[in-house]
């Protein structure tokens, strides 16, 4: 038995070399971290889990969802490592997923398919979601303040399924608006290989859309404690409506989203792109018609992205973006890697349209070129999968050292399998404040990362630094995929 274990720490060693070898020649296996980051979304499915689940310790949940509201709202996915369905981050994460597929599909090889299959978890539920009651989009599901009062597995959920919902009078363009925009990437991902659902999720879009114009209002002001703190629509729902617009342009080229991108301006600031924020998104993603087709119609957009990635570079004179010492884009202190993920994408798609393009532009007296941009998001890649100060990936799973106290209920507690009982609410605190790692790994899972001065505690109660979320993972797979490409 001791020479097994011996032989067994030797060949663990002799990997763990080996990954250290391959990111001091500055290649992780990203072949390997795509595939991971994309099995992520397995664990946080919500509803009927599939034969073909590969994430074994996760079982049904979530099965009579919406059943307050006389709806199927079963499905989706929970947001991050608790048991709510928030529709307005996961909708932002089915974007990303879509976006990723659009601009880096050919570069994803057998990963393409798993890709697919993520984002139709999420539309179906979104097409439930915005179908279900006219005039209606419902856009969450449980209470978030009793699900954050309790640690138990989703298989285990008592707690209040409560459904919530923006409607005419009690508007939410934000949500709308971001749906919308999910919808409507998604239908451009399915276009090719299945035209049926690819046209529903369209004339879904378009209604979404519609209502999200027509009916302003942030949908925190309609909510309230349902969605705040945890997902205030702090940027408003100019951006969103932008947003939404872009992407319905793209899916249809008609001139009436065209018209209504300039009535909302490209005047707005931004040195940052998230869940909440998507001026940047919107910018990058428009910029493509200048530089790629060459219309002169969008060079103002391209401009304000230009501006954009000005504030990112570190060199720039005009950058507003605070960097570790160990090179991590520091944007703020809850869930940092987010922002790092979210634009690391921006970076990785604009330097695909400049070198496409053959494109350069200037930050004051600073030359900025495709590569310049692909470097940089290449080390905020790198760094997210070990190349730091700790030695420490953030992505379970991936490379000798990784987070083993994942912010997660489903992770932390014995799945189903290995202890079929329930575990109530108060009784699965047991395992939140168990020093021991996860019992089950939540493999490609993304977490909150290291502060600003490259720490991070591996503590499950550190919420900030040990939660993984949808939209850090759905953010990271498109420059994981453009790399895992060219390398």
């Amino acid at each position: 038995m001791a020479k097994q274990m011996s032989l067994s720490l030797s060949i663990f060693s002799i990997f763990s070399l080996l990954f250290l070898v391959r990111i001091i020649h500055g290649h992780p296996d990203y072949k390997d971290a795509l595939a991971k980051s994309i099995l992520f979304f397995e664990g946080q499915r919500s509803g009927k889990i599939p034969p073909s689940q590969k994430i074994t310790w996760r079982s049904d949940s979530g099965l009579s969802d919406g059943s307050r509201a006389h709806v199927d709202l079963s499905g989706g996915y929970y947001d991050a490592g608790d048991n709510v369905k928030f529709g307005f981050p996961m909708a932002f994460a089915t974007t990303m997923l879509s976006w990723s597929a659009l601009e880096f599909g050919k570069r994803m090889a057998s990963q393409l398919e798993p890709t697919r299959e993520a984002i139709r978890w999420a539309t179906d539920y979104l097409l439930k979601a915005s179908t279900s009651t006219p005039n209606t989009l419902y856009v969450g599901v449980g209470d978030p303040n009793t699900d954050h009062r309790c640690w138990e597995r989703p298989e285990d959920m008592d707690t209040t399924r409560d459904v919530y919902k923006v409607t005419p009078s009690n508007p939410g363009s934000d949500v709308a608006g971001e749906t919308a925009a999910a919808l409507a990437a998604a239908s451009m991902v399915f276009r090719k290989v299945d035209r049926r659902y690819s046209k529903v999720l369209l004339s879904t879009a378009k209604k979404v859309m519609a209502f999200a114009y027509e009916h302003r209002g942030a949908y925190s002001d309609s909510l309230g404690s349902a969605v705040c703190p945890f997902y205030c629509s702090y940027s408003g729902y100019k951006d969103e409506l932008l947003w939404g617009a872009t992407w319905l342009l793209r899916a249809t080229n008609d001139v009436y989203y065209l018209n209504l991108i300039r009535s909302l301006g490209a005047d707005d600031d931004a040195d940052i792109f998230s869940w909440d924020n998507k001026f940047a998104g919107a910018r990058v993603l428009l910029s493509r018609r200048s530089l790629v087709n060459g219309d002169p119609t969008f060079k103002q957009f391209q401009m304000e992205a230009e501006k954009f990635m000005c504030s990112i570079l570190p060199n720039s004179p005009s950058s507003t973006t605070t960097y570790t010492p160990g090179g991590l884009i520091y944007k703020l202190s809850s869930s940092n890697l987010q922002y790092v993920t979210s634009i690391s994408f921006l970076l990785s798609t604009y330097a695909k349209y400049m070198m496409t393009s053959h494109h350069t532009f200037n930050c004051g007296g600073t030359f900025v070129n495709g590569p310049t941009l692909r470097r940089l998001a290449k080390k905020q890649v790198d760094y997210i999968l070990g190349d730091n100060p700790l030695g420490m990936s953030y992505m379970v799973g991936f490379g000798p050292q990784f987070p083993q106290h994942v912010h997660h209920r489903g992770s932390s507690l014995p799945s189903i399998g290995a202890y079929p009982q329930s575990i109530g609410c108060e009784a699965g605190f047991h395992a939140f404040y168990n020093p021991n790692p996860n019992p089950n790994l939540h493999i490609g899972a993304v977490v909150g990362g290291p502060d600003q001065n490259d720490r991070y505690s591996d503590d499950r109660t550190n919420y900030a630094q040990s939660e993984p979320a949808m939209y850090i993972n759905a953010a990271l797979v498109g420059p994981l995929a453009y790399l895992a490409g060219s390398n």
